[in-house]
């Protein structure tokens, strides 16, 4: 009788072991931090690891590529700061979100279209903003956009020295140089200001290495005895013999003030401004040592292996390619930026993608890796199975554009594009212009316009079919004045409608050029005959 009681009892305590340990909760898996750190202009070749720049170190950088992946095709969707900002942020195109160019006016619709940190705050994290935004230049509290606990920044371009910044609403004057305050801002909040308890997402976003290439006095002329390698660029007029005709002009002075006959010399041989190219990489290695400092911090905190590290550019720059310097037009150097990162739990160190990805990409991916749905309106796709090296079905070509931008009008025409992984289609929408394809793998430097060669008359067929198909796909507004219509402040619409400027054609501009020849035309003379070195 003792022998079955006490194997009744045995049985008894297993049992209620048994339902004890099903109400034990598994402990859950820590959600990943993210560190999204933007830079201004960087062109995608301005790293260490590219090797075009043998005098440039960006040690910070490197360690990136090094534990983590380095894309070699990434892409905005247009080549100007706020309307890729605001396709980071929403993952949309600008002709969606609604932003276009640099207007100091215009906010992307963040109520239809919420920032992918709205989404994180909602799911139970910590977000924080520090660096540059360059949208509506809103005052005060009125200057902290949706979605972050934290906000430091600053209205438009801000300054490298001394700058007045926005600290959560509160406007004062910061001293010191700018790279540096925004890091000191990251770290702090890091190590003082967020919950530790919760998940966090960091903005850095900073203003260098935009112009005017002001690097801190640290590394200043540090570059002074280096060597710049010369890029391919039109440096004889002869050589734009393929070229549509508003870039002849573009290549005269920046600007289209001048129409040049195509027989005569291009007064301005490269570098242009070889003096501005190394100040840019100069402000790099203050951005590099930001990195670096962050990446202490975060391993101090024991962060580090947790945090999805994303390191970008909101779009390209040129460095005397094509003879310019500045962005926008759809040129690779414009269009393709440096993309890194790191995060051991997703991606093998080491890693190489090739395939082509756009900034719409990135607020998906963030999303996927915080457990997060992808809101529908989102048009970018989730990058996490390419981090991983399982993506069995990624795009195919995708499509670039750009606006007109009505501070600069002579910067470029409205264009639109679509690249796939070995031809560039670009469509300028010009009534007695040319466009222009190019066969990447053979011309990576976009040099020889195959336009008019009978032998990619079905290559091009096909990359006009499939750029109607994106235009649908991605919902392009056929509408080119609709955001002169909306965003431009009515008194300088009626001033651009007094001077005759349109915002669809540059024809207007070609003919005011022409025009300017007969009235220079011995000034040209006296041009064309002199040397040229």
């Amino acid at each position: 009788m003792k022998y079955v009681s006490f194997t009744l009892l045995i049985i008894s305590t297993f049992i209620l072991t048994s339902c004890k340990n099903k109400n034990v909760e598994t402990p859950r898996k820590k959600q990943p931090n993210f560190l999204f750190i933007l830079v201004d202009d960087q062109p995608f070749d301005a790293l260490e690891d590219s090797g075009r720049y043998p005098f440039l170190k960006t040690p910070n950088m490197q360690r990136l590529i090094n534990e983590g992946a380095k894309f070699e095709n990434y892409y905005v969707t247009q080549s100007i700061c706020s309307p890729s900002r605001a396709s980071f942020l929403t993952g949309t195109y600008p002709h969606i979100h609604g932003v276009n160019q640099n207007n100091k006016h215009v906010d992307p619709n963040w109520k239809d279209f919420q920032p992918y940190n709205a989404h994180l705050q909602i799911a139970g994290y910590q977000t924080a903003h520090v660096g540059k935004i360059h949208m509506a230049h809103y005052r005060n509290e009125q200057h902290i956009r949706p979605g972050f606990d934290y906000w430091f920044s600053f209205i438009g371009q801000g300054e490298y020295f001394d700058p007045m910044v926005n600290d959560n609403g509160k406007e004062y004057q910061e001293k010191g140089y700018m790279t540096d305050i925004l890091t000191d801002k990251a770290i702090t909040w890091l190590k003082e200001k967020r919950d530790p308890t919760k998940p966090f997402s960091l903005n850095l976003w900073h203003k260098a290495v935009h112009e005017d290439h002001s690097p801190a006095p640290r590394h200043n002329k540090i570059f002074k005895n280096d060597s710049l390698p010369t890029p391919p660029y039109n440096q004889h007029l002869e050589n734009f013999a393929g070229k549509p005709e508003w870039q002849r002009l573009k290549a005269w002075d920046h600007k289209w003030k001048e129409y040049i006959p195509s027989d005569t010399l291009a007064p301005k041989p490269w570098p242009i401004k070889g003096y501005k190219f190394k100040k840019l990489l100069e402000c790099l290695l203050a951005v590099d040592e930001s990195l670096g400092e962050v990446l202490a911090t975060l391993e101090e905190m024991g962060e580090l292996d947790n945090t999805v590290i994303i390191y970008s550019s909101d779009n390209g720059y040129f460095m005397g390619e094509h003879g310019y310097w500045d962005k926008r037009i759809a040129y690779e150097n414009s269009m393709k930026i440096p993309m890194l990162i790191r995060y051991p739990e997703k991606i093998k160190p080491g890693t190489k993608i090739a395939s082509n990805a756009l900034n719409i990409d990135l607020a998906p991916t963030i999303l996927e890796l915080a457990g997060i749905e992808k809101p529908s309106y989102m048009q970018g796709e989730s990058m996490v199975n390419l981090l991983a090296g399982t993506e069995q079905n990624w795009r195919d070509a995708f499509m670039f554009e750009y606006y007109v931008d009505d501070e600069y009008p002579y910067a470029g025409p409205n264009m639109l594009a679509i690249k796939n992984d070995k031809y560039k289609l670009v469509d300028a929408f010009l009534e007695d212009d040319i466009d222009e394809l190019y066969n990447l793998e053979n011309d990576p430097g976009e040099m020889n316009n195959l336009i008019n060669d009978p032998e990619y008359d079905a290559i091009e067929a096909q990359l006009r079919k499939e750029l109607e198909a994106l235009k649908l796909k991605y919902k392009y507004n056929t509408d080119r004045d609709w955001w002169l219509k909306t965003q431009v402040p009515s008194a300088k619409k009626k001033k651009l409608e007094e001077e005759n400027f349109s915002y669809t054609s540059i024809d207007c501009l070609l003919s005011e050029a022409r025009e300017n020849t007969k009235k220079n035309s011995k000034k040209m003379q006296k041009h064309v005959e002199q040397p040229h070195n």
